[in-house]
């Protein structure tokens, strides 16, 4: 079954000077101010649109690789992945960086590689973004 999710964004102002607030309508979970110096610059507390795909990324990412160990009868004991969007002014976002760390009983190095690697090819969010250099650095710990 096809599932659709939303999210709203009010803004006012400009660019440089105005300001924004995102809600995640979907869930509810809550409405998050958003700015122009806060994806360019430092966070000071706001959000970006990088921050949130960040956000998508490393949790379907952590998915995808759960459901594909435990396919391949190796199922995780835990999985930590974080995804770092970067962000270059005028020219957009210009990589996304995955690293996961990963608890797999009775799974050896090169297969638990192998399945990260898929898992970041077959990700439903990293076949979204797929115009954009993803890089990889997998732990099995």
């Amino acid at each position: 079954m096809a599932t659709t999710r939303k999210a709203t964004t009010h803004w006012e102002g400009n660019l440089l000077e105005g300001k924004g607030a995102v809600t995640l309508e979907s869930s509810g979970v809550g409405t998050y101010d958003v700015s122009w110096p806060s994806r360019a610059e430092a966070a000071n507390g706001k959000t970006s649109p990088e921050e949130l795909i960040a956000a998508a990324h490393s949790s379907c990412y952590s998915m995808a690789l759960s459901h594909g160990l435990a396919q391949a009868g190796t199922p995780p004991t835990s999985v930590d992945t974080s995804a770092e969007v970067t962000f270059q002014p005028g020219t957009g976002i210009t990589g996304i960086h995955l690293t996961v760390h990963a608890s797999v009983p009775g799974l050896d190095a090169a297969a638990f590689a192998e399945a990260a690697e898929g898992a970041k090819k077959n990700c439903p969010v990293s076949q979204a973004l797929a115009g954009t250099t993803i890089t990889l650095d997998a732990t099995l710990v």
